[in-house]
């Protein structure tokens, strides 16, 4: 495997763990506009749409969790390589997986 597919790696566990946390700030922000509508006793088919989008939010992140658990195992074998001793892509790679936080 060359340095360029390990910085894609790490990219990848990036860019999926940003996905994660871009869902849940969604879901949680939508919830607060459902809250909103409902305290304002807004139209009952205003609120259900609304909560339709939080429902296809909260199905997206089981499979975000799912895509991340297995990108970051994938990134952890590799990082095992010697092949990569001493390169700035091994450095940003062990970074990466020690700053990304993956659910069960």
């Amino acid at each position: 495997m060359t340095l360029r597919e390990l910085k894609i790696k790490t990219n990848v566990v990036k860019r999926i763990a940003k996905e994660q946390i871009a869902y849940g700030k969604e879901a949680e922000d939508q919830q607060k506009r459902i809250d909103k509508l409902v305290q304002a006793k807004a139209d009952d088919a205003d609120i259900r749409k609304q909560k339709e989008v939080l429902d296809e939010t909260l199905q997206m992140i089981p499979d975000v969790k799912r895509r991340l658990a297995a990108a970051y195992k994938d990134l952890e074998d590799k990082v095992e390589d010697p092949a990569y001793a001493g390169s700035a892509e091994l450095q940003d790679a062990k970074a990466v997986l020690a700053e990304t936080v993956v659910e069960p």
